[in-house]
């Protein structure tokens, strides 16, 4: 996989050279190049905003400034694959669609993603739409909140997304068996000692009845679910 990442502030994205995905880059599982977007302005002050027409606060992200950028990464990547299917654009935003498990998934499975880190008030509403023409274009949201900027989200759905690419993850069971994997919560875990401060490790799990243990694992996402997320569960019958 492809991914590129398009930013004012460049050194924010660094955190992806750690971890599991420090190791993806490493070994050629990952591709990961992240662009400042001041590269592509051509006034000396290297400006990327300006004010809002119609008035209003704040300031909101130049167009051509944007537009040099993705076309750069375009020219720089496999013209004859981006036209078989073009890269996906994904623009953070509190206006985009809902970030999900779902979503991970479907991104993990493509060739290449870019990801336009906004910051101010926005990009200029008309990038998105000149970029259709080249991308699949997906502004996108990881919750019902404001940041200052794209960077965080853009860093929390790239791990999301990259730990989904076959080999990063040294034991891919363990992505069946977490939180939202089939819309559940995950059950509680344990580990080492037995008893903790006077709390003991439920029996079950010592009990070596597998059996046992899945039911109880179960019961435990369940009552997980309804109790923090009620949302997730299926509506009840009538």
């Amino acid at each position: 996989m492809r991914i590129d990442v398009v930013s004012i502030f460049p050194d924010y994205l660094s955190a992806l050279d750690l971890s599991l995905i420090g190791k993806a880059r490493a070994s050629g599982l990952l591709r990961f190049d992240v662009h400042d977007l001041r590269d592509f302005t051509t006034d000396r002050h290297r400006t990327v905003d300006d004010t809002p027409y119609g008035g209003g606060a704040g300031m909101v992200m130049k167009a051509e400034p944007w537009a040099q950028a993705l076309t750069a990464v375009l020219d720089a990547g496999d013209t004859a694959a981006a036209e078989a299917a073009p890269p996906v654009l994904v623009i953070p935003s509190p206006a985009g669609e809902v970030f999900r498990q779902a979503t991970a998934h479907e991104l993990a499975a493509a060739d290449h993603l870019v990801f336009a880190c906004g910051r101010y008030e926005g990009i200029d509403e008309r990038v998105a739409e000149w970029a259709e023409e080249r991308f699949t274009v997906r502004p996108m949201s990881i919750g019902d909140y404001v940041l200052n900027g794209g960077e965080v989200a853009t860093l929390a759905m790239v791990e999301a997304i990259v730990r989904l690419i076959p080999g990063v993850i040294g034991n891919p069971g363990s992505l069946t068996e977490e939180s939202h994997a089939d819309g559940l919560l995950e059950y509680p875990m344990y580990t080492k000692p037995a008893s903790w401060r006077g709390r003991d490790v439920p029996e079950v799990l010592l009990s070596g009845d597998h059996g046992r243990i899945a039911r109880w694992r179960r019961e435990q996402q369940l009552a997980r679910t309804a109790d923090r997320r009620p949302d997730l569960l299926p509506p009840a019958g009538p």
